[in-house]
């Protein structure tokens, strides 16, 4: 009997921020849209719910700062690794480099918000 190694795979990690991306932008995607595009602007929340002050105290929360950078960074590698996928569905086969700039644009995204929150 031959003794045979198993290649090793990154594939886990990306389906798996593709998968807690996806559930984010499932569950808290259409509350963010309903909030920012429909119920601040034609002013179904109070004044101060939605003020900069207000936001700008969410922002500079610990906890605040968690839940962004989550959100931000998780709905990011969910996207990168959607248009990835659905270039090579359409037969846009890019190789490694489609898959260095996918997933290197939702990278440098995620370092850019955490850097950005971490200044707040």
């Amino acid at each position: 009997m031959k003794n045979r190694q198993l290649k090793r795979s990154h594939a886990p990690i990306f389906w798996g921020l593709f998968g807690a991306g996806g559930m984010l932008a499932a569950l808290f995607g259409p509350m963010l849209v309903a909030i920012t595009g429909f119920a601040a602007p034609l002013g179904w929340l109070p004044a101060k719910a939605v003020s900069y002050q207000g936001m700008l105290a969410l922002a500079q929360s610990l906890i605040g700062k968690a839940v962004l950078w989550g959100l931000i960074s998780l709905l990011l590698w969910h996207a990168a690794h959607r248009i990835y996928h659905s270039l090579h569905d359409v037969g846009v086969h890019g190789g490694p480099l489609a898959k260095a700039l996918t997933y290197g644009v939702a990278a440098a995204g995620t370092l850019a918000a955490l850097g950005l929150l971490a200044r707040i």
